[in-house]
């Protein structure tokens, strides 16, 4: 590896990092996991005080799996996607039962695991066991892409060029590889921004080879992929009634839904698809619940609009 690259930004890592829970000594593998998947595609800001009820509530995979796969989805709060609380559910259930409560250290074992693809699981074998991975998330592929491509945005899917540029950069030493990992990670976070990269802060921007030519422009798709609309989304939609569920300690109607949105075929099919994903258990006598809150489920019939 480049010592042009490892030595400026292991040191700028040293003074900047962030004091984050799940990068603290005592952090177990069961607190690294639970932050990586509540980092997907939601900010440090969010995901804060979200990961810390949640760690206070359910220490252990153990803890968690002794509750209701519901109780994980009304915790999850408004993190958005809330697939992610009842894949960590499944994940605790089978952590316990197979794995004696604990996290393996194997990234093939993290793989098997549901809701766990090879970035979560390469970023938990790094900052939970001190392994050598490339770990390759949004921030890390960006920095890469400006400082070794001179690209001002990583492609849509990581390349198998990509990867192994990645791991090629990565030191020898297992314990110093992770290190570069997340320093990288919080270079992107902080400092190699997508939209105002602060170059003149960055520890290497003599080797950015997209600096040197003159910071290009990103291409119109790739800006059109970051400012997707929400408002009006089917995804808008399922939080809506996602929230109503959440706040409501008993099952709810569909007249509570309906409060919370007026078009009903797209309330319909909004919840027809909680249902299908397993967030949402439609009951025998009309109403809905979160999973394992209430008695068994019905099928879609209950989803048709009442009269």
């Amino acid at each position: 590896m480049s010592t042009s690259y490892a030595e400026p930004v292991l040191a700028w890592y040293a003074r900047n990092a962030r004091d984050l829970p799940w990068r603290a000594p005592g952090a177990t593998p069961w607190a690294v996991l639970v932050s990586e998947i509540m980092l997907q595609q939601t900010p440090v800001a969010r995901v804060l005080p979200e990961y810390l009820k949640w760690i206070a509530r359910w220490p252990t995979p153990a803890a968690l799996a002794a509750e209701p796969a519901g109780e994980a989805i009304r915790q999850w709060g408004r993190l958005g996607y809330p697939r992610r609380a009842l894949r960590l559910h499944e994940t605790a259930a089978i952590l316990t039962s197979r794995h004696g409560g604990m996290v393996p250290a194997d990234p093939d074992a993290l793989l098997a695991l549901p809701g766990i693809g090879s970035y979560t699981a390469a970023a938990v074998a790094s900052f939970a066991f001190g392994q050598r991975h490339a770990v390759l998330d949004t921030n890390v592929r960006r920095v890469l892409a400006r400082l070794v491509a001179g690209q001002p945005v990583p492609a849509a899917a990581p390349s198998v060029a990509e990867r192994r540029l990645a791991e090629s950069l990565l030191p020898a030493e297992p314990a110093v590889a992770a290190r570069w990992s997340v320093a990288v990670m919080e270079l992107g976070a902080l400092v190699c921004t997508a939209a105002s990269p602060r170059c003149g802060t960055c520890p290497v921007a003599r080797e950015c080879a997209w600096l040197a030519a003159g910071r290009p422009p990103e291409p119109p798709e790739a800006v059109r992929r970051r400012t997707q609309r929400y408002d009006g989304t089917d995804r808008q939609c399922r939080g809506r009634l996602m929230a109503v569920l959440r706040a409501a300690g008993d099952p709810v109607s569909r007249a509570d839904f309906d409060a919370v949105w007026a078009g009903q075929a797209q309330l319909a099919r909004a919840l027809d698809g909680l249902v299908a994903d397993g967030l949402v258990d439609p009951l025998p006598d009309g109403r809905f619940a979160l999973p394992g809150s209430a008695p068994a489920r019905l099928g879609t019939a209950a989803l048709e609009p009442t009269a």
